[in-house]
């Protein structure tokens, strides 16, 4: 069995609350978890010590016991110094796509040709 530690989502609706939880990954997103290790308020100050409240101790045991945290539950752990998160390098993040490159390059064709006419009409 493959056990994710997860956010499980709860609240009502634009009302987000979360329950960090280890859950078998075959298990719904809000559905049957094996337990709860910690809650999440978005709502709350990023400076709140209320926002992220972790059970180090049972974080510690499923991890050691090879649970798979996710990449927002990884967040929280890199920052509570439980576990290293690799920093993610995308180089073509901002690069735009093929056709925006087209029609970039179909502007400054023809404003390169509109610049040709009024040179040669003057």
């Amino acid at each position: 069995m493959a056990v994710k530690i997860r956010l499980a989502r709860g609240g009502s609706k634009k009302r987000p609350f979360y329950r960090i939880v280890a859950a078998d990954e075959r298990a719904p997103r809000d559905g049957r978890f094996i337990e709860k290790l910690g809650t999440y308020n978005p709502l709350l100050p990023k400076d709140s010590a209320e926002r992220v409240v972790l059970d180090i101790e049972r974080i510690q045991h499923w991890l050691g016991r090879g649970a798979q945290p996710t990449d927002r539950v990884l967040r929280f752990l890199a920052a509570a110094g439980l576990a290293s998160r690799a920093a993610r390098s995308n180089p073509q993040k901002a690069e735009p796509g093929a056709k925006a490159k087209e029609r970039a390059e179909a502007r400054r064709q023809k404003a390169e040709e509109a610049a040709a006419e009024g040179a040669a009409a003057e």
